[in-house]
């Protein structure tokens, strides 16, 4: 299955058309590539606005649009954990004006979680590239007698009969994904604690309802620095410039635990390469500005600003790895 939209016209899947036809055909194609674009470019944010996936678009809105040349329009359309707004640029025109921010948790859990899903993500999109990785914090209270992952894993499992919860955002989302990997990996006994928001699992584990919360760096990191959460660790590839003291999760013995709250731009499927490759090159461009690249540091994201085979790479490779997690837990969603 062949997820980048290319031209790619073949004699025999088009019986009926000439050669000369099909050069048409072809040459149209290039020419509307290269009057891309001739109005304003949406992205659909499949969230509604604020918190730092709206902010994640709408930070290289304004930049882009000056290197687009038109207006980049934000659009909120929100919904059953994303997949609305991500339904509806699946079906949009192929033309490059239609887009939708697509996040971890759309794209590649929400397939294993929900019985039936409005979109396939191999078939129904085009990757154009990854805007950023976000990164994952597992917090606790201080009362909890660790300091950092391998003492909690160690104390878990010295406390045979104790069960420990851990709240997150929400059923099926990465936060969730990852304390069931945690689980599968250590065979310590956690027990998720879905919240309506990232926010308020942050305030009972403050307040001592829940020992622990696996969150955004972004919401969780000021309470780490303020003493009031203690950070045990973060499941990234190395420390973070933020939190320099708290311990990654393959430091605490976890080999390869690396799991990243991604963001990015995709397609509808089949719109033209060339118009994939304006949009990727001139993302990529924005994604390395000083301010860009501030903004986005402060939001806890490491821009990235990929090739799309390079991204696409990445959407099938977790999109067979969740699907190991989500059936071992058993999680579905309606």
């Amino acid at each position: 299955m062949t997820i980048l939209s290319t031209f790619d016209f073949r004699l025999s899947t088009l019986p009926g058309l000439s050669c000369a036809a099909l050069a048409m055909l072809a040459l149209a194609g290039v020419a509307s590539a290269q009057s891309y674009p001739s109005k304003p470019v949406r992205i659909i944010v499949p969230f509604s606005p604020g918190g730092v996936t709206d902010n994640s678009a709408r930070v290289i809105a304004e930049p882009l649009a000056t290197r687009l040349g038109q207006q980049v329009i934000i659009e909120n359309r929100p919904g059953a954990s994303g997949n609305i707004g991500t339904q509806l640029v699946a079906q949009s025109a192929p033309d490059g004006y239609t887009l939708v921010l697509g996040f971890d948790g759309t794209m590649v859990i929400n397939p294993h979680v929900f019985a039936k899903l409005p979109f396939d993500t191999l078939r129904d999109f085009a990757p154009v590239t990854k805007l950023g990785d976000g990164a994952l914090l597992l917090v606790s209270h201080p009362s909890l007698p660790a300091k950092n992952l391998a003492g909690f894993i160690a104390f878990a499992k010295k406390s045979k009969s104790a069960v420990f919860s851990y709240g997150t955002s929400g059923t099926g989302g990465t936060p969730h994904l990852a304390g069931e990997l945690l689980k599968q990996r250590t065979g310590i006994a956690l027990e998720h604690i879905p919240y309506k928001g990232g926010g308020q699992a942050i305030i009972d584990v403050i307040g001592g309802q829940i020992p622990l919360v696996f969150t955004a760096v972004a919401t969780g990191q000021q309470f780490v620095k303020s003493g009031r959460l203690i950070g045990l660790g973060v499941p990234s590839a190395k420390r973070l410039a933020s939190l320099p003291d708290v311990p990654t999760f393959i430091e605490s013995g976890q080999p390869g635990f690396v799991i990243t709250l991604w963001v990015s731009v995709l397609a509808p499927a089949k719109t033209p390469r060339p118009i994939i490759d304006s949009l990727q090159r001139e993302i990529a461009a924005v994604l390395k500005t000083d301010a860009v690249r501030e903004r986005y540091l402060t939001l806890g994201i490491e821009p990235v600003g990929n090739t799309p085979e390079q991204f696409a790479d990445q959407i099938r490779a977790d999109l067979a790895r969740w699907e190991k997690v989500v059936k071992a837990a058993n999680i579905k969603l309606e």
